[in-house]
């Protein structure tokens, strides 16, 4: 545990989920595997289509929209829409295929069970402060049993850019009534987490379980922590 700057009074706690609260990047790296084989199976034009040409339609999509970079799900839609019809399924097909395709997308990457340590975790900080997520995903809360463990959760999309923009740390503060200094946000991520909370005002809590490197920080978090255990040494 490292502390770079006093931690000052707040009055919430913010997390981050993926990565943060569960290990995510094994969890997508299976649901993009499988995602693929749905496609390859389910819809013979498609029957051919790599990770590969995925990934360069999902850069494709991202350079004509680049608004879809703040909703994770539209941009997946959108991907999938345009692949599908570039492959030869008519658009009115593709429409309704590609959210078929990104609801079975989202039951893989929501296939999981959150650590009982987080649950107790949030369970046991909900005692004394307001809890909250904050996140660029759209894991569903619903499946992984997290929907009850926070005041809300807020998602980047539907209109909130997200982070490091202060879009959702803003609107947290609104609903709690408190200012955005207020928050002290749990994240991993040196560019979202970190500097999107201490960039818009808010405290940083930088979560690095597997000791990366601070070099690519654009601004120092408040504490270092290498175990969510660890913030019981803060509140």
């Amino acid at each position: 545990m490292k502390y770079y700057r006093p931690i000052k009074p707040f009055k919430a706690i913010s997390f981050d989920l993926d990565d943060t609260l569960y290990d995510n990047h094994p969890i997508i790296k299976k649901a993009e595997d499988n995602i693929l084989i749905h496609l390859n199976n389910t819809y013979p034009e498609l029957a051919e289509l790599t990770q590969k040409q995925w990934l360069l339609y999902r850069d494709l999509i991202v350079k004509e929209f680049p608004e879809v970079r703040h909703d994770v799900s539209l941009w997946r839609i959108k991907t999938l829409t345009r692949i599908m019809t570039i492959y030869g399924i008519p658009q009115f097909k593709a429409i309704a295929y590609a959210n078929a395709a990104f609801d079975q997308f989202i039951a893989l990457r929501s296939d999981f069970v959150v650590p009982q340590q987080s649950i107790d975790l949030l369970e046991k900080l909900a005692h004394s402060y307001p809890v909250i997520a904050i996140t660029n995903g759209n894991v569903d809360e619903f499946k992984i049993q997290l929907q009850d463990k926070f005041q809300f959760i807020l998602k980047a999309g539907n209109g909130f850019k997200s982070k490091p923009q202060g879009d959702l740390f803003i609107e947290a503060a609104q609903r709690l009534n408190i200012e955005v200094s207020d928050i002290l946000h749990v994240g991993d991520h040196l560019l979202s987490d970190v500097y999107g909370a201490q960039n818009n005002g808010a405290q940083a809590v930088w979560f690095n379980p597997n000791q990366q490197s601070l070099s690519g920080a654009r601004l120092l978090p408040s504490v270092e922590i290498s175990s969510l255990e660890q913030l019981y040494n803060i509140v």
